[in-house]
């Protein structure tokens, strides 16, 4: 299934999100690239432009992700949720875990992008939910 995202420039410089890998085994998200070159200190959180702003279809969004490669140095995103309706530049949140500066150059993958299909649900307020095996166990509950 192919769906139609528009994407506007808002920057000459700026790159379209890029999947490196396509086909049936393919990659899940689209790499997204730094506008502008940036350093990260060791705990410092920053929005990094990417020039780029996007259209979704009304039942679709996307969640933007780590780079596997990235999050190894320390590197990873937060407040990773674009909404349907909004058309304003995609910033990407990061932030530095590491013990050095980390830089930026313009043009540097910074993030994935992975499309989600938007589904709106009616939450219930109940007394109780229903108990299963796993029941309230939760972090390590499968012994990892």
């Amino acid at each position: 299934m192919t769906i139609k995202v528009t994407v506007a420039k808002l920057h000459p410089a700026a790159l379209l999100p890029n999947y490196a890998h396509k086909g049936p085994h393919g990659d899940l998200a689209a790499d997204v690239s730094a506008l502008e070159a940036v350093e990260l200190a060791p705990g410092e959180i920053m929005a990094v432009r990417t020039g780029l702003a996007f259209e979704f279809p009304p039942e679709f969004g996307a969640l933007v992700e780590d780079r596997s490669g990235l999050a190894l140095k320390g590197i990873c995103t937060l407040a990773g949720v674009i909404d349907p309706g909004y058309r304003g530049e995609l910033k990407v949140v990061l932030i530095n875990l590491g013990k050095e500066f980390f830089r930026i150059r313009a043009g540097d993958r910074i993030a994935q992008l992975r499309i989600v299909r938007r589904v709106e649900v009616e939450f219930t307020e109940v007394d109780s939910v229903s108990s299963t095996e796993r029941n309230v166990r939760g972090f390590g509950s499968t012994g990892t």
